[in-house]
């Protein structure tokens, strides 16, 4: 793996403006990877939907070096943000983002081994999410993982108080938006031809939902 490294008085003033940085993905990256290194295939294209800063991207990428990290977005600030972390990072296995819309029906991208999609199904209306597993069920090799990371409400009802804080504080903005219920992702998959084989419980009241692409 063919890595640069600099110091951050070595970085163009310019490159440290355009890397966003969000502190939700500071706060659960590690534990983000520790399943995901579980759970992904050792080798192969891994495509994440939604990279947002690109944090994710750089910190799998560098962790998982047997893996391709293919980032993408549809905003073409976020892909800025990618791209200067990729620039500043260095890493041999992690590509350019994409300009990828899950509702669009091409991806610019075929077979994957996997596909990771962190906060975005909630913070997106339900036909994104519907989109997202229409889009992995033709894309995910067989045996292929699609990894969902965010809040859900399970059997109807909300996991904490403040996950229904947040439900709410999403459909305010926006009424198409909202906390999930796993239920029905669950559903997305089965029609999809995705199997739900582990949820994981993650810290601040999120879950972890991995599917796997039937055979």
């Amino acid at each position: 793996m063919n890595r640069t490294t600099s110091s951050p008085d070595d970085t163009p003033p310019a490159d440290i403006a355009v890397r966003r940085r969000a502190p939700a993905a500071e706060r659960n990256r590690d534990a983000i990877l520790s399943v995901l290194a579980r759970v992904l295939p050792q080798s192969g294209i891994v495509l994440e939907i939604a990279s947002g800063t690109g944090q994710h991207a750089v910190h799998c990428a560098a962790a998982l070096p047997g893996i391709v990290w293919q980032p993408s977005d549809p905003d073409a600030d976020a892909r800025d943000s990618i791209a200067a972390w990729r620039a500043h990072a260095g890493l041999a296995n992690l590509n350019a983002p994409l300009a990828l819309d899950v509702e669009r029906e091409d991806w610019s991208i075929a077979n994957v081994a996997a596909i990771v999609c962190i906060n975005m199904i909630h913070i997106a209306p339900w036909t994104a999410a519907e989109a997202l597993f229409n889009g992995a069920g033709a894309r995910l090799e067989a045996g292929g993982v699609l990894y969902l990371y965010g809040p859900y409400r399970r059997n109807g009802a909300h996991t904490a108080p403040s996950n229904e804080a947040f439900d709410q504080q999403l459909r305010a903005r926006d009424a198409r938006w909202g906390v999930r219920d796993m239920e029905a992702v669950e559903a997305l998959g089965e029609k999809a031809g995705l199997t739900l084989v582990e949820t994981v419980a993650m810290p601040a009241n999120n879950f972890s939902v991995i599917f796997e692409k039937c055979a």
